[in-house]
């Protein structure tokens, strides 16, 4: 079983940058709100979907770490899901939905959150399941 500073990680929820994902995931959701009806469709869905995305392919990741390349393939997929969440944040902000101090925070937890998943992804021997 893996451990943390926070303690044995059970489950992907226990997860620090799980934890993370899923605050920051929820943070879009609620900003994402006051966005226009015209964007309900396409901005509104597709920041909503990729944010959510980086705390689903992180849970796939943890059930596949019997398998090192797929664990770390969905890993890759995670973080790749927290880069799109920025690009549809920068969109927000230039088209005047979101306003771009309070974003920057919101951006940066996503930067938090990407190096968090390149590391485990780089230490992935430490993470996978040992057979035996």
């Amino acid at each position: 079983m893996a451990e943390t500073k926070r303690g044995l990680v059970r489950s992907h929820t226990d997860l620090d940058v799980y934890q993370r994902a899923f605050a920051a995931a929820m943070k879009v959701f609620d900003v994402s709100k006051s966005f226009p009806k015209e964007e309900k469709y396409s901005l509104t869905d597709q920041i909503r979907r990729s944010s959510r995305s980086v705390c689903a392919n992180l849970a796939e990741a943890w059930r596949k770490r019997r398998y090192e390349a797929a664990f770390v393939s969905k890993l890759s997929d995670s973080e790749a899901e927290a880069a799109e969440t920025q690009v549809w944040l920068q969109f927000a902000v230039e088209c005047g939905y979101l306003p771009r101090q309070s974003t920057r925070a919101l951006y940066k937890k996503f930067d938090q959150i990407v190096g968090m998943l390149v590391r485990m992804a780089n230490q992935s021997d430490t993470w996978v399941l040992k057979k035996g």
